[in-house]
């Protein structure tokens, strides 16, 4: 599963979330400003306020750490799989009267 592609720089999120947060302008008005949907501006401010720890949930270094224990959590069930059906096929071989 491919990751979805960004199509605006981290720094100039970072940057449209900081005007957004002076106050001085609707969020609205903001988006139109820097040409992005309000949706967008909303999504980027609730994100950036759970990384600043303003407000509860996943942080973007969890989702990384989770997609890794994920990854490594397959890699394990494969080589335990391996390992019973390497221990059966050994067991098998090793019956007296072969």
């Amino acid at each position: 599963m491919s990751p979805v592609a960004k199509p605006y720089p981290q720094e100039f999120r970072d940057d449209v979330v900081a005007v957004a947060r002076q106050g001085q302008s609707s969020l609205k008005q903001i988006a139109k400003d820097f040409g992005i949907s309000e949706g967008s501006l909303a999504n980027w401010m609730k994100q950036a306020n759970i990384e600043d720890g303003r407000r509860s949930g996943q942080t973007d270094a969890d989702r990384e750490e989770l997609r890794a224990l994920k990854r490594r959590n397959k890699l394990l069930e494969q080589e335990n799989e391996v390992l019973r059906r390497a221990a059966a096929y050994l067991s098998q071989a090793n019956l007296p009267g072969k």
